[in-house]
């Protein structure tokens, strides 16, 4: 995920990818070439993606069509899990799946099965319906120095309190640090 100092997740890829609440900064993230190294490591390892429908939407609006990003097979073939309450079998997408009821239910049973950890990219109201049914297993967020002071965030203000374990830490050259946590216990006290 990435983020700001912040916190804000909004549109770190593309100046248009998303102007809810007027945001102005989209594409934030692009000068800080983070994303591309954690990338490879995290699309060569991972299983199936779970998407919320807005980021699902986004990234079938582009991926399919960068015919010269290595990422594209990838992303085309892997299988995807979408949850939204709008859209409608079948899914354009080759390889999406829509999940059908609770979706905190359905992920359960998802998980359950033998297979590589789900990754989730973006979705952020997805991501605190995960975390308020302790659905989430490891958070790998990646921290770019900057603070955009709007947004909307990974972690707003309301959100689902979480107590966090760190595992491991990187920074890259150009300032962003990679910090893998797992949910952890709260402090004594």
């Amino acid at each position: 995920m990435n983020l700001t100092l912040d916190g804000v997740m909004q549109a770190p890829g593309r100046a248009d990818e998303d102007r809810r609440g007027s945001f102005q900064h989209g594409g934030w993230a692009v000068p800080y070439a983070a994303m591309s190294s954690v990338a490879g490591d995290s699309l060569s390892n991972t299983g199936p993606f779970l998407f919320g429908r807005r980021t699902y939407e986004d990234f079938y609006a582009y991926w399919p069509n960068q015919t010269d990003n290595p990422y594209t097979a990838v992303l085309n073939n892997t299988p995807k899990y979408v949850a939204s309450t709008t859209l409608k079998e079948p899914l354009a997408w080759g390889n999406s799946t829509l999940l059908k009821g609770d979706v905190p239910e359905a992920l359960t049973g998802l998980k359950a099965q033998p297979g590589k950890d789900f990754l989730v990219m973006g979705s952020g109201e997805l991501v605190q319906t995960l975390m308020q049914h302790h659905l989430v297993d490891l958070y790998v967020l990646l921290i770019h120095p900057l603070v955009l002071g709007s947004g909307r965030r990974i972690f707003p203000d309301g959100g689902v309190y979480a107590a966090l374990r760190l595992v491991d830490a990187r920074t890259t050259p150009t300032g962003v640090v990679i910090a893998t946590y797992q949910p952890g216990e709260p402090a004594a006290g």
